[in-house]
């Protein structure tokens, strides 16, 4: 076909009024479009500008929106409208002249002449091409029929313009069995965009059904690379521009719209079409559209957690909004994917209190039997697993840092029951946590759970520190069923008598009692198990000598030598209890308080000269006050001695009292000014004895004070 030099003028003036058409106020009338929303939440980043006529044609909907933000241009509309903008912003319009002489191809003079206003037939003609039309609609040949229609468009007249019932016969033979399997989807996009163009309405049924047929569940929504979300899209634009479109679409259609956003990555535009449904038409999505967006917005790859928290949280609102309740939700299947999907992003984002909520929620819902709700949200994913099993984790650690015992049980006790296994941390921390408070029974009941799970091969056994920790706070609270028991289950457990912090623990026992026997009887059974006593099991069985009513001032000096002769070197603690079991009245327990404090200057001096490596708490010898206070009762105790006429005051003041006297007037500042009078050898700890110290502090830490009515008399 050939076409003359004055055709082509006429085509080329009436692209003005081609252009025009599609940019006229009224196909913008309508203030709440799907279209406009998902425009204003795409991104705003400037495209690479496209270079030829056939780059823009070749852009699908959703980058042609994206490339006119970009240079400031309304992009709002038809795929037409879209591609005319552009053309003409970047000049790219087909403005050429052709001599009489040129040829061009069947397909540039199709699109050239493809605009209104050019009559090339008469009526006769254009009615016969028209009866054609239906007729090839009618048994379904629809692909003729796109084509038939489309040389009638270009056929038209004013006297003769291609009727409403043309386009909708044709619209219903693409839509038959899917939209052809969405190989109609185009032609269908075309004919919706061609009928909104000319004022037609757009039938509900077929305007919903072509929308949710173009969307398949292939790369960008397509099914077997046709339709996809751009036609989609472009659709939507058109059926909400035509008369009375606005209101044509279902929620359907547009859940299925958003579910395909979501899927495709397009998170923002998904939320943004979740919006539109929710606040502006006042749609309830199904709960499945929901948790499409939802587990998208989870596992965006171009944001990080926080981003994906909030929007998360964003679509909890709409899901509030939309009329459902989070409490009865996880009664179904998506309504759980939700709530999971909540989880995770409250992970993520560390707020600890919404992902308890959530779970609180769905164990609320009824309809989940035989399972609970919250089982099933946190079983539905790995990574609902996994969000779950640290929120929990994270959750008892803080209320363990708050002393909060009953809340760190509580969460402990939830965990099971949701499919959770805590970790050995976590069993741990809830026991120590019941420790510090006293709760020894709790703690017991804890640790005998705990071990439930160990025989069934779930989770690790507990160390010995845990046995121990337990043992104590039962000796503490007074729980000697307990204590035994726990003593008897660590030995099933762990095959052993325990540790050391054990037998101190133990010799903390007969210490209470006084039972000095018993104590000497466990130190050689720590001998005999490979166990060498430290500073704490000295320290615990010279508490037993001070015991009041049964003070013991010989056998308390007895031990001190012999922790000596061990190598084991005594701290102030030892020193303090070794000086209150000499509070007996006695003069030869006045003696012997004498001697010790000797000893006990003596090792201060030789400290402040050398200094110590570890814990003060557990290797210093300085006297402290409480050290002060026994030196004042003792001299008391020696002064009630010369009253009595067992020692002569003048004697007992210049020698007995000495050492005594420099313990009260004990002052570190003085003696380091005046240490450099007496050379003091000292002995230099290597690193192995070091390393070892530090563990004995660590057992150290884990012991209390030996007698509640008398706090400072032994700290073990």
């Amino acid at each position: 076909m050939r076409v003359s030099t004055a055709a082509w003028v006429c085509i080329l003036t009436s692209s003005a009024g081609f252009t025009n058409a599609f940019t006229s106020p009224n196909s913008l009338s309508t203030p709440t479009r799907l279209t406009a929303t998902v425009e204003a939440a795409s991104e705003t980043a400037a495209a690479v500008a496209p270079s030829s006529f056939h780059d823009v044609q070749n852009l699908p909907y959703r980058q042609l929106q994206r490339h006119c933000k970009s240079v400031g241009l309304e992009a709002v509309g038809s795929t037409a409208v879209l591609r005319t903008r552009l053309l003409s912003h970047y000049g790219l319009m087909r403005v050429k002249k052709f001599d009489s002489g040129d040829e061009e191809t069947s397909q540039e003079v199709e699109e050239l002449c493809a605009t209104e206003g050019i009559t090339l037939c008469d009526e006769a003609e254009f009615k016969s091409l028209l009866s054609q039309v239906v007729s090839k609609a009618s048994i379904g040949h629809w692909k003729t029929a796109t084509r038939k229609l489309k040389q009638l468009d270009k056929r038209k007249s004013a006297e003769n313009p291609v009727p409403a019932e043309a386009y909708e016969t044709v619209l219903e033979a693409c839509a038959i069995d899917r939209l052809n399997g969405a190989r109609a989807s185009e032609p269908a996009r075309k004919i919706l965009e061609d009928m909104s163009e000319k004022g037609y309405a757009i039938p509900v049924e077929l305007a919903n059904s072509c929308v949710k047929n173009s969307l398949g569940d292939g790369p960008g929504a397509t099914h077997d690379d046709c339709g996809g979300i751009d036609v989609a899209l472009a659709m939507v634009a058109a059926i909400e521009s035509s008369p009375g479109g606005d209101k044509s679409l279902t929620d359907e259609t547009y859940g299925k719209v958003a579910s395909a956003l979501a899927k495709d990555g397009s998170i923002d535009e998904a939320i943004a079409t979740l919006r539109t449904m929710v606040v502006e038409k006042f749609f309830s999505p199904s709960l499945s559209v929901f948790a499409d967006v939802a587990k998208a917005a989870c596992n965006s790859a171009d944001k990080d957690d926080t981003q994906q928290g909030e929007d998360v949280l964003q679509i909890l609102t709409y899901i509030k909004a939309a009329g459902y309740e989070l409490d009865n939700i996880a009664a179904i299947e998506a309504g759980r994917e939700i709530l999971a999907s909540g989880v995770i992003a409250a992970e993520k984002m560390d707020n600890l209190a919404l992902g308890l909520r959530l779970l609180t929620a769905a164990a609320k819902a009824e309809g989940c039997a035989p399972d609970s709700g919250d089982d099933l949200v946190a079983s539905s994913s790995t990574a609902a697993q996994r969000a779950c099993t640290l929120i929990h984790k994270r959750a008892i650690g803080k209320a363990c840092e708050d002393s909060n015992w009953k809340l760190a049980v509580k969460l402990l006790e939830l965990m099971p029951k949701r499919s959770l296994m805590p970790a050995t941390s976590v069993w741990r921390n809830v026991v120590q946590c019941c420790c510090k408070n006293e709760k020894s029974k709790k703690a017991t009941a804890i640790l005998l759970d705990w071990l439930s799970l160990v025989n069934e091969g779930k989770v690790d056994k507990p160390p010995v520190s845990v046995f121990n920790t337990v043992v104590n706070t039962c000796e503490v609270c007074g729980e000697e069923d307990l204590t035994v028991k726990v003593l008897d289950v660590m030995k099933q457990t762990l095959d052993t008598e325990g540790n050391m912090v054990t037998f101190n623990i133990a010799l903390k026992r007969l210490a209470k009692l006084g039972n000095v026997i018993g104590c000497e009887g466990i130190l050689i059974g720590m001998l005999k198990e490979g166990l060498e006593p430290n500073v704490v099991s000295y320290t615990t069985t010279i508490g037993a000598c001070a015991k009041e009513g049964m003070k013991n001032a010989a056998a308390a000096s007895m031990w001190l030598e012999r922790m000596r002769t061990r190598g084991v070197q005594p701290n102030f603690h030892t020193y303090n209890t070794a000086l209150a079991a000499c509070l007996d009245g006695k003069l030869e327990s006045t003696f012997i308080a004498s001697k010790i404090a000797t000893e006990m200057l003596e090792d201060a001096e030789k400290e402040i000269a050398c200094g110590f490596q570890g814990s003060a708490r557990f290797k210093s010898t300085l006297p402290d006050s409480y050290t002060k206070v026994l030196a004042r009762q003792l001299m008391k105790q020696l002064r009630d001695n010369w009253r009595s006429g067992d020692i002569d005051m003048a004697l007992a003041k210049s020698t007995t009292r000495v050492p005594l006297l420099k313990l009260v007037d004990f002052d570190k500042s003085i003696i380091e000014e005046t240490k450099s009078v007496k050379e003091i050898q000292c002995d230099i700890e290597d690193e192995d004895e070091v390393k070892e110290n530090e563990e004995k502090d660590l057992e150290f830490d884990l012991l209390k004070e030996l007698h509640k009515d008398d706090h400072r008399t032994a700290m073990v």
